[in-house]
């Protein structure tokens, strides 16, 4: 039964993702993750306790003991997954930013990256099997483990300078998304001496203040408290905290491929003028072209932290990420990381300038990202049909089905976490990203009869 999509599995609690179903995954997950232990955390969301114990339940019925970390941010199970060696799993309960009625389950390999494709695809074939429980003896145990927050805080504030942080006197907005950071980011920005002003910080998974993703149109109360505090910055995270969006000091939202750009150009500079950047075949040209101006490389991969994750284990990367507001830093850990993208951005702004400085060194590209909500039967043959509508130029298969031109590019893929079909068409003119958007969009409506 196929079950992982881009980043786990998701659905809608008590209907697709129900309490058989997780605790039948978790059964999958020791047959194929143990023996064991598995540790285990959640989000905020109103049904994360019941997904949890689902998932537990299952795991112990294998005889695997469970680690229960509680409410924490996905990057700090990550952390404390690859620091303990005895651990052999990760399970993260969490859809990161889907709507609240959402939940999910992402599991994380002994080495603290998210799980492979081939580890996804033996968990799937485990839960389509009648897995026999072991004996009454040997059932697993739960038990309860603190502080792995704040060991995840101590690790990130290890890579930053914390001195040079403390002494420029900053002032930061920070938004929670009521998730999982509420706990773990307010308290790195104090360790950091930087003066904070928090919203949405008190972990209620209605998400009553916006929902999770971290968009420019559920950030309007961050921008205006940027402007109203005179702050230096804006830091805003989804759900389970594994990517972080940023607010300019005169209220800017910088889209996520601006701020991996400046990241990626802070990271080569500080790796001597050199180093490999991946990033994925939906990001945009500018981290390409920002990159190299400072003696970087880019490679690029199939859409996927986990792809990015292991690209940059394989050639040496020093730093990946996606255009969605996932940073990831090879000096760290091999995973997205919100905390770790906010003090690195408190670096670069000691460093390289204001954010809104940074950002109009910038090239200027115009991205438009598009998307067409339909049933999921339509998505996997989409792709082929508009291939062979087009066999005669050449396409970049990778991850959907890609055409370079020229001025610009069109990537056009099934979404790997909602049933839609997106459309991202980027040109250094507006009207022509708009135009082939346009034209796709209305090739696809009329192939699917959407």
């Amino acid at each position: 039964m196929k079950m992982f999509g881009t980043n786990g599995i998701r659905g809608v609690a008590n209907d697709y993702l129900d309490c058989e179903l997780a605790l039948r995954v978790g059964k999958a997950i020791a047959k194929v993750m143990g023996p064991g232990p598995v540790a285990i955390a959640k989000d905020t969301r109103l049904s994360s306790d019941m997904v949890r114990s689902a998932v537990s339940a299952g795991l112990m019925s294998m005889g695997v003991d469970v680690l229960d970390l509680g409410m924490v941010p996905t990057p700090a199970l990550q952390y404390y997954v690859r620091t303990h060696p005895e651990v052999t799993a990760g399970v993260m309960i969490t859809a990161s930013h889907n709507p609240p009625e959402f939940n999910g389950i992402k599991c994380i390999s002994s080495d603290g990256t998210e799980c492979s494709h081939e580890e996804e695809s033996a968990i799937e074939d485990a839960y389509d099997c009648d897995l026999a429980c072991t004996t009454w003896d040997h059932v697993g145990s739960v038990r309860s483990v603190t502080g792995a927050g704040e060991d995840y805080i101590d690790a990130v504030i290890s890579k930053v300078d914390v001195e040079a942080i403390r002494s420029a006197g900053l002032t930061v907005c920070l938004d929670c998304a009521n998730g999982a950071s509420v706990n773990t980011t307010p308290q790195l920005l104090r360790r950091l001496g930087v003066r904070t002003i928090t919203l949405n910080a008190n972990p209620d998974g209605m998400f009553p203040g916006h929902y999770s993703e971290p968009t420019e149109e559920n950030l309007s109360d961050l921008k205006r408290m940027v402007v109203e505090f005179d702050a230096d910055l804006g830091i805003a995270h989804d759900g389970d905290a594994d990517r972080v969006v940023f607010i300019t000091g005169s209220g800017r939202y910088v889209a996520g491929d601006k701020s991996l750009a400046l990241l990626a150009r802070r990271m080569v500079m500080s790796n001597g003028g050199s180093g490999e950047v991946v990033t994925t075949v939906a990001t945009s040209s500018l981290v390409g072209d920002v990159v190299s101006s400072v003696g970087g490389d880019v490679e690029l991969t199939a859409v996927g932290s986990p792809v990015v994750a292991r690209r940059m284990i394989e050639d040496g990367g020093i730093f990946g990420g996606e255009e969605n507001g996932g940073l990831i830093f090879a000096d760290h850990q091999f995973c997205r990381d919100g905390a770790m993208g906010a003090a690195r951005m408190l670096e670069s702004i000691i460093r390289d300038g204001d954010l809104d400085s940074q950002l109009d060194s910038l090239p200027v590209y115009h991205t438009v990202k598009d998307a067409i909500e339909c049933d999921p039967s339509v998505l996997g043959t989409m792709v082929d049909h508009i291939a062979e509508l087009h066999k005669g130029e050449d396409a970049n298969r990778m991850d959907g089905l890609r055409f370079d031109y020229d001025d610009g590019w069109v990537l056009l893929r099934p979404s790997g976490t909602e049933p839609k079909f997106r459309i991202y068409s980027e040109s250094r003119d507006p009207s022509v990203a708009r135009r082939r958007a346009d034209e796709f969009k209305e090739e696809f409506r009329a192939l699917s009869g959407v």
